[in-house]
């Protein structure tokens, strides 16, 4: 029999309640899934095959970015596609200029390994998505936001891991793209001025990843104990 709408909520009962679900713990299979998605992410800077990814493939990873935690539900991001050959070769180009500069602020042997670092997902990649955040898209007050306007900026970054682990889910790579200059990028895509860029992200099959983050297997730098990282109650508890 259907629901009768002119029936009151029982005592004590809110008119939300019909919007709940149970809050069950994934089964034992989903979980593993999820716990080997986040520790096998990694960020790809090189190794993408050239194969076009399916349009239901990238719909898949852009509702999962979608899905993601805002503050005050904002959802401030923006997803910019960019499969054009001769804009991601512009992409290239701003981005080997600032990657040069960067390299001028290593010395010695960090310089050298900075330079052997093949850094070529711009280019070999299929699919570039110029992830961005607009600040006004709540209006000027936003619930959460009163008071750490970087928050809309944290909702987009939460966006960017959700994409990053639905495509590992997919066995599709993805590198984070963060040197160049903004206004190189702007123009490029014709981005207005009000909104941030937070990421250029690279998009492609892979045949295989590092068991390790990259720059730990090439002595950059290893992962930090995490019980170094680690307080209770107060700084350095």
């Amino acid at each position: 029999m259907p629901a009768d709408s002119s029936v009151s909520n029982p005592p004590g009962a809110s008119s939300f309640d019909h919007a709940l679900s149970p809050a069950r713990p994934f089964s034992c299979e989903e979980r593993e899934a999820i716990y080997r998605a986040i520790e096998t992410r990694r960020d790809v800077r090189d190794q993408f095959l050239p194969d076009p990814l399916p349009d239901d493939l990238v719909e898949r990873l852009l509702k999962a970015a979608h899905s993601a935690p805002s503050v005050g539900f904002m959802q401030p991001w923006n997803f910019t596609l960019v499969t054009d050959g001769a804009i991601r070769q512009a992409a290239f180009v701003a981005f080997s200029r600032a990657n040069e500069e960067a390299a001028a602020m290593f010395t010695g042997e960090q310089q050298a390994l900075y330079r052997s670092l093949k850094l070529e997902g711009i280019r070999k990649a299929p699919l570039s998505i110029c992830v961005t955040c607009d600040p006004t898209r709540g209006g000027k007050v936003v619930l959460g936001r009163t008071h750490n306007p970087r928050t809309d900026v944290y909702s987009t970054v939460c966006a960017i891991q959700n994409l990053w682990l639905a495509a590992r889910a997919e066995g599709i790579g993805v590198g984070w793209v963060s040197i160049f200059h903004d206004s190189d990028i702007r123009t490029i895509l014709d981005i207005p001025d009000h909104i941030e860029i937070v990421a250029w992200l690279c998009l492609g099959r892979v045949d295989a990843l590092y068991n390790e983050p990259e720059l730990a297997v090439k002595g950059w730098r290893q992962r930090v104990p995490l019980e170094e990282l680690v307080f209770r109650n107060r700084w350095g508890g």
